[in-house]
């Protein structure tokens, strides 16, 4: 009788033990993957109404697509990427992101700062999001024709080589169908209106959509 008992104790506990790693399973498969942009003013909605931008527009499409995601919007307006550099890992402690989407490097470009230092921050942050078990995703930019040719193809062309070199997912330039429209800028010139963030998005999704899911 005891042997029975004892059997019957070893299979029920083998039982609660498979129900408890499938609860395991299905909770971390159900988890949201959380999404962390890292922006200049052209992410963080400048001079635009709140819920406007390519950003907030991501966010509606994820729950349209059913895409169990989260975004973390961290862009601020005249950011360097010398900036987001410094605030990274901060972010990454408080927000444990699946997938860091890096949009940064006009403000430098504007600045005429050195290409070789702008790579040298991205790549730092590369390093530091793959340190913190995630993935990287850059979105590129191209600067006026007014800053000069040779800097200017040199500034365009960092993002390609540092997107081989470091194997990361690519929007080579998130303006393409808006830079060449004056109508869809602010009066600036330089920050798109609201109506120009359906294009930009659409020149992002399919590249974020892609990388969300591979992660």
């Amino acid at each position: 009788m005891l042997n029975v008992v004892n059997c019957l104790s070893v299979k029920i506990l083998r039982a609660l033990a498979a129900l408890l790693l499938m609860a395991a399973a299905t909770s971390a498969y159900s988890a949201p993957k959380t999404v962390l942009v890292l922006g200049d003013s052209l992410s963080a909605e400048y001079g635009l109404s709140r819920g406007t931008g390519w950003v907030a527009l991501a966010e509606r499409k994820l729950k349209e697509n059913n895409i169990d995601a989260v975004i973390v919007n961290a862009s601020v307006s005249g950011e360097t990427t010398s900036g987001g550099r410094s605030r990274l890992p901060a972010l990454l402690t408080k927000h444990k992101p699946d997938l860091v989407v890096i949009e940064l490097g006009a403000n430098d470009g504007l600045r005429g700062l050195p290409v070789v230092a702008a790579k040298a921050n991205l790549l730092a942050m590369n390093e530091a999001v793959t340190k913190a078990n995630a993935k990287v995703m850059l979105i590129g930019m191209r600067m006026p024709p007014n800053y000069g040719r040779d800097y200017a193809e040199k500034f365009f062309a960092m993002y390609g080589a540092l997107s081989k070199e470091i194997k990361a997912p690519l929007v080579p330039f998130m303006l393409d169908g808006v830079a060449e429209k004056p109508q869809l800028f602010q009066p600036d010139r330089l920050h798109p209106l609201a109506e120009a963030h359906p294009i930009i998005l659409a020149n992002i999704w399919p590249t974020l959509q892609k990388a969300i899911k591979a992660k």
